[in-house]
């Protein structure tokens, strides 16, 4: 935190604590408890980030780090630093520029924005907006020709990948979006997946209005035999987000896809492993037959790099980017991604890495 005499603010914030701090501010009950909230009692949200803490570097020394190059690439895409932003719901709680904002600070660092079916914002706006940096986040509809749809329009709007989330057939008990009823303010509306009046005719009295619109808009009986009914509709690489196993890893590069690690955030199945932990077994089960991601509580450059370090090609940035849309619209974003490859560049330089790819695991201790 800056001074007592110095108040917060963008220019004041050193780390993506201080964002996070200045995005709850700004947000009303109904918005900050919707991107706050774990499943049920939190233990793998909060986990999300003590994994973290609790590995180890080996930093060396002597090592010529002059220049640091903190770059690399996602299925060809260049980076300006291994870190993107995640799929996630409604940008439109935290600003009126909503995804669009989002997306031109993600073009703007060289980075890349996962745009989620759930957007407050049409695809062909984002898309406009990204410069050539989108990717797509796909939840499966029961209705297949929805689906279809948002892939097709994808495509045209300029997305680089379909991300296909594969942990939520049901949402997660968020139990004080239960006890809240979360509800979308009457000007927010989900223009991916159909009308305001539409959704309306699956909203209840009760309950989180997102859990559902799950439970009546996403299919719940796709299966490992249909991928290669999704794999028709698109020309785009398929990344598979949601695997947190070795075997569901292997499925995944047997039938083509990317891996992205992620247990949605602690929002999904409560008391599951968090994405750091279950990063080594994956990277070891694909055996560099696909690239592998990783979400879930990355707020500092040594988490960054601790992720890479273990195999991940790049980290992606749920609700800090969120806190930093909240905190400062598009400016908000852009200081979260400059904060956080600025500590990822040092850290590189501190353990005697002059780029990425000289990390390897023998930069981490594992107990």
């Amino acid at each position: 935190m800056p001074h007592a005499d110095v108040p917060l603010s963008l220019d004041t914030a050193i780390n993506l604590a201080d964002l996070e701090t200045l995005g709850r501010a700004a947000l009303d009950q109904n918005a900050l408890e919707y991107y706050a909230s774990g499943a049920n009692d939190e233990h793998t949200l909060r986990e999300n980030r003590a994994a973290y803490a609790r590995l180890r570097l080996r930093p060396r020394v002597l090592v010529d780090v002059e220049t640091v190059d903190p770059s690399t690439q996602v299925l060809g895409l260049p980076l300006r630093s291994p870190i993107g932003i995640a799929p996630s719901a409604f940008h439109g709680l935290a600003h009126a520029e909503a995804e669009r904002a989002t997306a031109r600070a993600a073009a703007h660092a060289q980075s890349v924005m996962t745009l989620s079916t759930f957007s407050n914002t049409p695809i062909e706006e984002v898309g406009q907006a990204a410069g050539g940096r989108l990717w797509f986040q796909l939840y499966l509809c029961r209705d297949r020709a929805l689906s279809q749809g948002m892939i097709q329009r994808a495509e045209a709007s300029g997305a680089r990948a379909l991300v296909f989330t594969v942990d939520a057939p049901y949402l997660g008990r968020r139990e004080d979006n239960e006890r809240h009823r979360f509800a979308l303010p009457p000007h927010l509306h989900a223009p991916n997946v159909g009308p305001r009046e539409w959704l309306a005719g699956v909203e209840t009295d009760t309950g989180s209005q997102l859990a559902n619109y799950f439970a009546h808009l996403v299919d719940k009986t796709f299966t490992w035999n249909d991928l290669d009914w999704l794999r028709a509709q698109t020309r785009l690489p398929i990344v598979l987000k949601g695997i947190l196993t070795a075997e569901d890893a292997a499925l995944a590069a047997d039938h083509g896809a990317h891996v992205w690690v992620s247990n949605h955030g602690g929002r999904q199945l409560d008391t599951t492993v968090s994405s750091l932990e279950a990063l080594p077994e994956i990277v070891d089960a694909v055996a560099g037959r696909t690239e592998v991601y990783l979400d879930g509580g990355v707020t500092r450059g040594t988490d960054v790099l601790k992720a890479v370090a273990l195999g991940a090609r790049a980290v992606f940035l749920g609700r800090a980017a969120l806190w930093g849309l909240a905190a400062g619209g598009e400016a908000g974003v852009a200081r979260t991604l400059d904060l956080l490859h600025e500590e990822f560049r040092l850290a590189l330089a501190l353990c005697g890495k002059p780029n990425v790819a000289a990390l390897g695991a023998d930069v981490v201790r594992r107990d």
